[in-house]
């Protein structure tokens, strides 16, 4: 069987798809836990264990722009030919993932947790940036990259439940001023990580290395002087820039960053607000946050609706629901009456399923913003996308955990101590609601004015391969005309030229820009 006539089926799916147990999995506990455990157990001030994730992920996230286009061009070198530019990086990638369990060491000083942290988010970086793009090189049909992004964000949303599930159970098992609750926890993950990575690069494929990618291999020269690499580099970050030239992207990456940190800030915040504003115990912090389980069948509907209803209205759908969940939550803090088990279960529940929906959204949308480029630049660059969102996501995430750590500790709180002064409670409360529902409303008016779905998706590709087929500009129907120029924010007569007037294009004339 050659890799064109490879079928996406259902056990290839899920086996793509279990590499983001540890991409949903490992960073839901960090973000969950990471600050609460530094504070609490190991003895570190909010800002000096904020700081530890703010650093990695900034180092991290300049790190996952060169991974990109590095994997990109990866199949120029010996290691490329054997073993694919993608998914070599989940072969060696697999073992990497035992560094996760050493996190969570106990006793240990701010420069071991900061060293480790980076290591663990440098080989995350490895591993995930390359495995985003494979859907794009799997196939090109909008269903089939549904089906494997549905099985990727299912099993996402299985990690996640694991994720809050297992700690609380471990916290539970060994009381809740035990840092061994933790180290366990770590432990069996990082094993998990590596078996999934694993299965990940045993069953996926890449496409097949096309003619120009032959000829820019015989042709390409490796840069020897200063001068050349300078430029090599400068080069690259124009390449970087150019990404967000497409207006789907730009949309695409305002809706991504702004709900993930929302989300993000929510997750960091979440068992601070239940532990010192709700009063109530880490362990059941830790079993209102397994509600995630909720987005195991969400997530399988969510496949279904985005097909036909289309990304925008089920943007609409999660943050509307996530902001009712936080309104709930307000009248819980501010009328202890309504401070019962029952209604932190529901409400913990309800907002999973827009959490779910959520996450499951952008990667969903992901491997369709590559085919748009194409029409303006006539080259695959999946690489490049998928670097731009890491970097931005682990940017965003960094800034944002760095801040939340410095409001918490000028607000007054304080490390290690069951009680928290009433200063620093109300700055807990103030983050969540504030913070959370503050990013969450920008993303949702992006999203109002997104226009990628399957139907305007299906007609912007027959377009490009009616095109390829040297069909002329000059018969494109109007509707069509539409959709292109709305989805690449450029006017159709500067699509699809030869590469020298697409750079001239690209330089000189970025229309129509919002």
């Amino acid at each position: 069987m050659t890799r064109k006539n490879k079928k996406i089926t259902i056990p290839v799916s899920i086996g793509y798809g279990l590499t983001d147990i540890m991409g949903g999995g490992a960073f839901t506990v960090i973000g969950a836990w990471l600050l609460f455990f530094y504070t609490t157990f190991v003895g570190l001030s909010p800002v000096e264990a904020a700081s530890i994730v703010a650093i990695a992920r900034i180092v991290d996230a300049i790190v996952s722009l060169f991974m990109g286009s590095f994997t990109d061009h990866f199949y120029k070198n010996v290691l490329g030919k054997k073993f694919g530019r993608r998914r070599f990086f989940l072969l060696i990638g697999a073992p990497l993932m035992l560094v996760y369990a050493l996190l969570w060491l106990d006793g240990m000083g701010y420069g071991f947790y900061l060293a480790v942290y980076l290591a663990f988010e440098i080989i995350a970086a490895m591993v995930l940036i390359p495995w985003e793009t494979l859907p794009s090189e799997m196939t090109r049909d909008f269903n089939s990259r549904t089906k494997l992004s549905t099985c990727r964000m299912f099993l996402s949303a299985t990690g996640t439940f694991l994720a809050t599930f297992i700690p609380g159970l471990l916290i539970n098992h060994f009381g809740e001023h035990n840092a061994n609750a933790y180290l366990i926890n770590g432990i069996v993950f990082a094993a998990l990580f590596m078996l999934c990575v694993f299965i990940s690069w045993k069953v996926t494929w890449e496409r097949e290395l096309t003619p120009e990618m032959l000829s820019e291999l015989e042709s390409t020269a490796t840069p020897k002087t200063f001068a050349e690499k300078i430029r090599m580099v400068g080069g690259l970050f124009k390449e970087y820039a150019s990404t967000l030239k497409v207006r789907a992207f730009r949309k695409h990456l305002a809706i991504y960053l702004f709900s993930f940190t929302g989300k993000d800030v929510y997750n960091t915040v979440f068992v601070f607000f239940c532990v010192y504003c709700l009063n109530v115990s880490s362990a059941f912090a830790g079993s209102l946050l397994s509600m995630s389980i909720v987005g195991l069948p969400v997530t399988l509907l969510a496949g279904l609706a985005i097909i036909k209803f289309g990304p925008s209205r089920l943007y609409v759908f999660a943050y509307s629901v996530m902001l009712l969940c936080l309104l709930g939550f307000f009248v819980v803090y501010q009328f202890p009456a309504w401070n019962t088990v029952p209604t932190l279960i529901a409400l913990a529940a309800i907002y999973q399923v827009g959490r779910c929906v959520l996450e499951f959204t952008p990667w969903n949308v992901f491997p369709f913003i590559p085919d748009i480029d194409e029409m303006i630049t006539r080259q695959r660059r999946e690489g490049l996308f998928a670097a731009v969102m890491t970097f931005s996501r682990k940017t965003t995430v960094a800034i944002a955990t760095f801040v939340v750590g410095v409001l918490l500790q000028s607000g007054g709180y304080v490390k290690g101590s069951q009680v928290q002064p009433p200063e620093a409670i109300n700055m807990i409360a103030m983050l969540l609601f504030v913070g959370t529902a503050g990013l969450l409303a920008i993303a949702l008016w992006q999203a109002l004015t997104f226009h990628l779905n399957k139907q305007t998706h299906k007609i912007f590709v027959d377009e490009v391969e009616r095109l390829k087929a040297h069909g002329s500009k000059q018969d494109v129907d109007p509707q069509t005309r539409r959709i292109v120029e709305d989805l690449t924010g450029y006017r159709y007569e500067q699509l699809w030229n030869t590469p020298a007037k697409a750079e001239i294009a690209k330089e000189t004339t970025f229309s129509k820009a919002n």
